[in-house]
């Protein structure tokens, strides 16, 4: 199967209502408007495929960005390949979800995650602190480096406020996911939370609100959920 065969079957999946709502998410022309739960039966079909994957990315069409990146293999994906997916992202769904989910699987996460962070540039910066995100919530305790974890949330603490809007919202998300998933750093992360307080973060055209991170913390913490681990970064 080719990429040109699969942008073909694609097009036709595509539904004007759903377009509109990626747009108003901040995705960026050209957009099918083809549901995820549709492009699951393509990656169930394909399963993985590291050139296929690239050539999708490569089409422009946000459908296809988005579907290579829940085919391509990680195992075979470079650092060089990720940060040309990083460099060519067209909206933030794609910088926040797609690339971050794939840099925690690869076998560079975390030296991806720790270069973007420092990024000056908010979209780089945003996917770094997602990718630290996704690291988290799949690596086992045993292969995080707890004392480096503490002071990234003491970072988030102290700048959180004074990061652009896509920065801020990848920040909180980290403190939910390092209290979430991480048990050991429960108390650290819930301690940042309540030292953060509210996040604003300008949502668009859209309905979507920043989570507390405490409540959140909070929460999984009451349906005894915190700890456990997911299997995959990708959805």
């Amino acid at each position: 199967m080719t990429a040109a065969q699969i942008l073909e079957e694609l097009k036709p999946l595509g539904r004007p209502g759903y377009k509109k709502i990626l747009l108003n998410h901040g995705a960026k022309e050209p957009v099918l408007g083809v549901k995820i739960e549709d492009l699951k039966k393509f990656h169930k079909r394909i399963k993985k495929d590291y050139h296929l994957a690239l050539e999708l990315y490569d089409s422009g069409i946000y459908d296809a960005m988005y579907l290579a990146g829940l085919i391509a293999d990680e195992t075979k994906m470079t650092k060089k390949n990720l940060r040309q997916w990083l460099d060519n992202a067209t909206c933030g769904m794609l910088t926040e979800y797609t690339i971050p989910w794939l840099a925690a699987e690869s076998r560079y996460g975390r030296e991806l995650a720790m270069a973007w962070i420092d990024s000056k540039d908010e979209n780089t910066a945003s996917a770094g602190w997602a990718t630290l995100t996704s690291l988290v919530s799949i690596k086992d305790d045993s292969e995080l480096d707890l004392p480096e974890l503490k002071r990234l949330l003491d970072r988030v603490t102290k700048t959180i406020h004074q990061q652009p809007d896509r920065v801020r919202y990848s920040m909180n998300a980290f403190v939910i996911a390092a209290g979430s998933f991480v048990q050991p750093l429960t108390d650290v992360a819930l301690k940042a939370a309540t030292a953060i307080g509210p996040v604003t973060v300008d949502m668009g055209n859209t309905a979507c609100k920043v989570p507390s991170a405490r409540d959140y913390i909070l929460k999984v913490q009451k349906r005894g959920a915190i700890g456990k681990k997911r299997e995959t970064a990708r959805c």
